[in-house]
């Protein structure tokens, strides 16, 4: 299961269970996903469902879709149908914050006559209206139950795939800069060259894993012949030349740039000369400049599998090239000190790491390259790097540090090697690995952390408890256990709704954690359950710090514009008086809870042996959203986002997607994701889409009259805009008042929202595109049916979703459906745009794929109508 789908198993369980309880409830359950799409349907009798949409057609399930599913604001409604005897009711089931499904129940009235409407022959299900809200009830909360189950399974074995992906690259990492080490080895010895360039290939080759590797020198240009100076190959594979003088260059070697061709190149020789048996996957050459002008090269060749380059081996390639570049260039002028010195600093200069190299007598500073200056200036560096360094003369080590006064992370490798005038010297190579450490705390705190309150978890209580108990144990000093229980939570989460029982945990929770001295030592167990852990530091402590949390259940909380108040019991256990296992003390702190609870609740007791501010935010932006709109609407703003032809020569701008922004005299900018659902809930998405549509209109006709007659605009149009029954004359009329071309007009639709009701929107669309306007799938990828309508829909432009951009340098994946959606819109005659560009590697990645159209951040953030004429016009 994903954070976005509803996997198979679960949904079988689901059904299963809908089923039984239709049955033994007399009550019909449709289960739909959260784009509206049927996943479950009333009965397994045709006739039976035939008959239920008569009196719940795909219009009101619709209408309850956006009331429970869209705007978040509602969880369960209930509504008559045209029969007097039969009622609806819808229910959204909310997982992580987002609604994954949502069910529509009906039910027949036990005193409906048969005679009075034939329908109630084949509808036999009856039930009272009492069991029909309690069924809403069950339904929501026993699915909801079995969804976050099966999202707590997921979110655990994607944070244990996280971690060993870390693990991998922290391995990899490890072995690069190990390899790199033996490279800058080769600068200390005696060997001959050609020894030293056999060594190296085996290092490098080795680390690469390829399957040859060679050195060679070109020794005739005109004829294009050469020497093999150096060769490796790996076990079980004889060397890549058996003759290695004169014999011919491969044609790839040419010129002074670096040849990389990776699997699937069309650059990639099939065969080369002298190779025949060679089965060639991927090809490396490197060019290395000497002093004397040589033309020498380092080729690698992969012929064991399939392979594309990546950039940290490149890099290593390039770095360890520029060592042997100097190792060779110091032998050519090994009687010139000075020149063999400033070539060392050169590489020493481009390692890509910080670099000191220290006397081991006299701890004589000798050489920093410019990374090591910039981290650690000379004046102020860190005392405690200065003494970790000291203790590393004597042998080769790996060192870890931690700079407090920045807090970054490094590795220190220290090796021993001889200077350029032969004394011993340390060589000591520092990497800056802050970014992998923190991704590693990231990834701990996730799988600690209650993503809810806030709060650590229950794994995190058990694995803090046992740490701390341990202590008590060798201080010889006590600490406590607190289990608290919230009394009566399910009456104000059922009374207020689910979203104001949030608020409320997440207040509680604020408030203990802001007690003096639990800051870390505050958890969320589930549901409606906590745990504090008052450590041996702080049991003095004790009495304060229990006064201080029942402070915190004696002030009320601030909920649905009215104060409620919420009282807890408590259970209170000490170790390691009571013993010193965790499921021991959590055990009996939950048995002391209880004792607190059968004694009237609101109370506390200690085991024996033997015995609401976002309510008022959204209350604030309800007032100013009304506000702006019921005079000119002069708040909403229309910002315009560039769409980019990157075919063109020069990338020229062809248009821009007009975007709302809110720009509150009270609240300043608003976030769309924040007032565009409480728009549409309170049914001013209307006037206020009228109000872009027309100003988008106005900002076109003055780009196609000043020079830009080509450009076009797009305009998305919500849910709510689509199902009002007058849209295509609202339409009409504004192209016919603000004079523009229809064809510069593009309308964007969501994917979900064109599935939904297929017939009427086929009909809305072809109406609007019977005016020459035209129509954009926005969102494309995102929908559980994106194939199988899409020639349904009535459409000229598919815009692909950024979130598949996001990953499209690395994710072949992405690269596939980009390239699939390409084609497909290649083969139905429509357009295709990309969304979300914001690198260059993304913009040339698209450009390769022959996408036309694209817009995101690399280009330009969306902006002002002023700013646009003043850039584009």
């Amino acid at each position: 299961m994903n954070t976005t789908d509803i996997d198979p198993e679960s949904l079988k369980n689901v059904e299963r269970f809908i089923r039984k309880f239709s049955k033994a409830t007399g009550i019909y359950i449709g289960c739909f996903g959260s784009t509206c799409f049927k996943l479950i349907d009333y009965s397994d009798d045709a006739n039976v469902n035939a008959c239920i949409r008569k009196y719940i057609t795909q219009y009101t399930v619709g209408e309850l879709y956006a009331r429970v599913a869209i705007d978040g604001i509602e969880e369960q409604v209930v509504d008559n149908t045209e029969e007097d005897d039969i009622k609806v009711a819808a229910c959204s089931i909310r997982v992580g914050g987002r609604c994954r499904m949502f069910f529509v129940l009906g039910f027949v009235d036990i005193r409906a006559d048969e005679k009075a409407n034939p329908d109630f022959k084949i509808l036999t299900y009856r039930s009272t209206f009492d069991k029909f809200l309690n069924a809403i009830d069950i339904v929501r909360t026993t699915i909801t139950d079995m969804l976050d189950a099966r999202m707590s399974i997921y979110r655990t074995e994607e944070i244990s795939r996280q971690t060993a992906d870390n693990a991998k690259e922290l391995s990899e990492s490890l072995r690069r800069m190990s390899a790199m080490t033996e490279v800058l080895k080769f600068l200390d010895t005696d060997k001959k060259p050609e020894i030293i360039m056999g060594d190296y290939l085996a290092v490098t080759a080795g680390y690469l894993g390829t399957t040859y590797g060679a050195i060679v020198k070109l020794t005739d240009t005109e004829n294009r012949t050469m020497d093999v100076i150096a060769q490796w190959s790996k076990e079980g594979y004889e060397p890549l030349y058996a003759n290695t003088h004169n014999v011919a260059v491969p044609d790839f070697v040419e010129g002074i740039k670096p040849i990389i061709l990776s699997h699937g190149s069309r650059f990639l020789p099939e065969t080369e000369k002298g190779w025949e048996d060679v089965r060639i996957m991927a090809i490396v050459a490197l060019p290395v400049p000497l002093i004397d002008r040589s033309n020498m090269y380092i080729i690698y060749v992969e012929s064991e599998a399939e392979r594309s380059w990546k950039l940290d081996e490149l890099q290593f390639l390039s770095d360890s090239s520029r060592v042997l570049q100097n190792i060779l260039e110091k032998r050519i002028h090994k009687n010139s000190l000075a020149s063999s010195y400033a070539s060392l600093e050169e590489i020493l200069e481009h390692v890509g790491c910080a670099i000191i190299v220290l006397d081991n007598n006299s701890h004589e500073i000798l050489f920093q390259n410019q990374i090591m200056k910039t981290l650690f200036p000379p004046e102020s560096i860190n005392p405690d790097l200065e003494k970790m360094i000291a203790t590393a003369y004597d042998e080769d080590k790996e060192l870890e540090f931690y700079d407090y006064s920045t807090g970054l992370y490094y590795d220190i490798n220290h090796n021993i090697i001889r200077w350029v005038d032969a004394r011993r010297v340390s060589l000591f190579a520092i990497y800056d690995v802050t970014d992998k450490k923190n991704y590693q705390k990231r990834i701990e705190q996730q799988a600690y952390t209650d993503f809810l309150t806030g709060l650590f978890n229950r794994l995190c209580c058990e694995r803090d408890l046992a740490r701390i108990i341990d202590e008590a144990k060798k201080s010889n000093k006590k600490g406590a256990l607190l289990y608290l229980d919230l009394d009566d939570f399910k009456h104000i989460n059922d009374g207020l709704g689910h979203q104001y029982g949030d608020v409320l945990l997440k207040d509680i929770s604020r408030g203990m954690r802001d007690v003096r001295g639990l800051e870390e030592n505050c958890y969320r167990m589930g549901g409606d359950e906590f745990v504090i852990i008052i450590p041996p530091r702080l049991f003095d402590d004790y009495e304060r710090i229990i006064e201080e949390i029942k402070k915190v259940f004696a002030t009320p909380f601030y909920l649905k514009d009215s104060e409620y108040y919420c009282t807890m019991s408590m259970g209170i256990v000490v170790f390691p008086d009571e013993g010193d296992k965790v499921e021991e003390l959590v055990q009996k702190a939950d048995v002391a809870m209880y004792e607190a609870k059968k004694s009237g609740k609101n109370r506390m007791s200690k085991y024996v042996t033997g015995s609401t501010n976002n309510a008022n935010k959204r209350l604030d932006m309800e007032k100013n959203m009304r506000d702006a709109s019921s005079g000119d609407f002069e708040e909403f703003l229309v910002y315009y986002q560039p769409i980019i032809d990157i075919q063109e020569e020069g990338n020229p701008c062809v248009g821009a997607e007009a975007l709302l922004r809110w720009d509150s005299k009270e609240l300043g900018f608003v976030k769309p994701s924040d007032f565009i659902p409480l728009a549409e809930y309170l049914g001013l998405i209307n006037p206020i889409g009228d109000h872009v549509l027309k100003e988008a209109c106005k900002t076109l006709y003055y780009w196609n009259t000043h020079g830009h007659p080509d450009y076009k605009v797009n305009v998305n149009l919500s849910v709510v805009q689509l199902m009002q029954n007058d849209i295509v004359d609202t339409i009409e009329k504004t192209v016919r008042e603000s004079h523009i071309n229809p064809k510069n007009l593009t309308l964007e639709v969501t994917e979900s929202l064109a599935i939904n009701d297929m017939d009427r929107m086929q009909g809305i669309m072809s109406a609007i595109r019977s005016m020459g306007i035209r129509i954009a799938l926005d969102d494309f990828g995102t929908g559980y049916s994106s194939l199988n309508h899409i020639r349904e829909i009535p459409l000229d432009v598919i815009k692909v979703d950024q979130s598949f951009v996001k990953e499209l340098i690395e994710d072949d994946y992405s690269k596939s459906f980009i390239r699939m959606v390409a084609e497909l819109a290649g083969a139905i005659g429509v357009s295709i745009c990309v969304e979300g560009v914001e690198t260059e590697e993304q913009y040339r990645i698209l450009e390769n794929m022959q996408v036309r159209l694209v817009q995101g951040y690399h280009f330009d953030r969306p902006m002002s109508k002023q700013d646009f004429v003043d850039k584009y016009c």
